[in-house]
């Protein structure tokens, strides 16, 4: 039930006196006009009205710390460019300074998935003997990523990106030191070696590898 305000106490003397009506009745003293009353209490099942929430007022540190959109609108960023190293060595000695190389990289921790080898000449002796296999079983290893990778410029192409990729130039056609030299700085996410004859390999540098 709604509460109704109380009625004010106000005393006779500030009244003044009442004024007496010809026909001996004493008039009503006049009531007060009520101010207005307050809100009931909303009933049990039924919300009271809803008051829109205020705004959220964001610090400049806040605003500073939501993180910056993302997609072709905020640009792409710039792919990192491998470090190159060069070991000197023959064309006869050059898969054995890969060898070489292959085994400071793991003894220094790099883990043998990290690393994928490239010949540019003769292949290897253990992509030629897994070749023997069959090319699934060849690339299923590659696939798996547990081990060292073997292969050479002729396929290369189907190897993926590793951390280090460390390319012979054992030989073969100038064509393939090119190629080789270029695929293996595109697959190459951290560090290039390439062992084999410093002039040969500046000039196919050079050449915009």
């Amino acid at each position: 039930m709604p509460l109704i305000p109380e009625e004010p106490q106000i005393h006779e003397s500030a009244q003044g006196p009442r004024a007496t009506p010809a026909s001996g009745r004493t008039a009503p003293t006049p009531r007060p006009v009520p101010g207005p009353r307050p809100a009931a209490p909303s009933r049990p099942g039924r919300p009271g009205p809803l008051r829109p929430a205020p705004p959220v007022q964001r610090t400049p540190h806040e605003v500073a710390a939501k993180p910056a959109p993302s997609g072709p609108a905020a640009g792409a960023a710039a792919p990192a460019t491998p470090q190159i190293q060069l070991i000197p060595a023959s064309v006869e000695g050059a898969l054995d300074a890969a060898e070489e190389a292959v085994d400071l990289l793991l003894d220094s921790g790099r883990a043998p998935g990290d690393v994928l080898v490239i010949t540019t000449g003769e292949q290897h002796p253990w992509a030629a003997h897994e070749l023997s296999f069959g090319e699934s079983s060849y690339w299923a290893q590659h696939d798996a990523g547990d081990d060292v990778f073997y292969t050479d410029a002729a396929i290369a192409a189907r190897a993926a990106s590793r951390p280090v990729v460390v390319v012979a130039v054992n030989g073969g056609p100038e064509a393939a030191a090119v190629s080789a030299l270029s695929l293996a700085h595109s697959r190459a996410g951290a560090l290039l070696i390439v062992c084999g004859d410093p002039q040969r390999i500046n000039s196919v540098l050079g050449a915009g590898v």
